[in-house]
């Protein structure tokens, strides 16, 4: 019986590797920033907002869970209460969209990606340290 639990046990944790893995933060914000926030774009990847406490600024990246052929891809952020426009980035990418920045300091940001078809943006986050916004999904 031992036996066959050992095998068991294996096969769970090869099942559990087989997953497609989570796009982690790739760090194409530059030194400095450091992860506030994030929202998966289901199935495809993670888009990332960062900031720079030494410049004040956010910076948000949209990163594939793997990449491959050049897709259609877009990071984008904007303060929420309409002081500056948006920022954005959109194309084909291999990896990821990105990076883009907005002053940030003591203001909300509304921002967001996409990766093909799938679209996820985050409204009035980020004002604070713990408002993590509204998230929605297109």
């Amino acid at each position: 019986m031992l036996a066959v639990a050992g095998i068991a046990t294996m096969a769970t944790a090869t099942t559990a590797t087989a997953a497609p893995k989570a796009a982690a933060y790739n760090g194409a914000c530059g030194s400095g920033y450091r992860v506030v926030n994030s929202v998966p774009v289901t199935g495809k990847g993670t888009v990332y907002l960062t900031y720079s406490a030494k410049t004040g600024k956010n910076c948000v990246v949209t990163v594939r869970n793997k990449a491959g052929k050049a897709v259609q891809m877009s990071a984008y952020v904007t303060a929420t209460n309409g002081s500056s426009p948006w920022v954005y980035d959109s194309g084909k990418y291999t990896a990821y969209a990105g990076p883009v920045y907005l002053p940030g300091k003591g203001i909300c940001v509304d921002w967001g990606g996409s990766i093909e078809s799938v679209a996820v943006s985050v409204s009035g986050s980020n004002c604070g340290r713990f408002a993590a916004g509204v998230v929605t999904h297109h």
